[in-house]
């Protein structure tokens, strides 16, 4: 059973997101991306209340990675 629930377009999303996050820093760098962005998605705080799926939390608005 996944953490978050995800479709293939989503774990591609993702994947993409951490590239052109991190690919500077590496493996590592790119898997603390991941990390951060499915901790944005289970977070249940002002912040991110409305951010329910990998979708939502690429594209929220401001931008969650500026």
């Amino acid at each position: 059973m996944a953490i978050v629930a995800y479709t293939n377009k989503e774990v591609d999303l993702l994947a993409r997101l951490m590239r052109a996050e991190a690919v500077g820093e590496g493996a590592l760098g790119m898997l603390m991306v991941g990390n951060v962005a499915i901790n944005r998605v289970l977070a249940n705080c002002l912040t991110f209340k409305d951010i329910s799926s990998i979708t939502q939390m690429i594209y929220q608005n401001p931008g969650g990675f500026c």
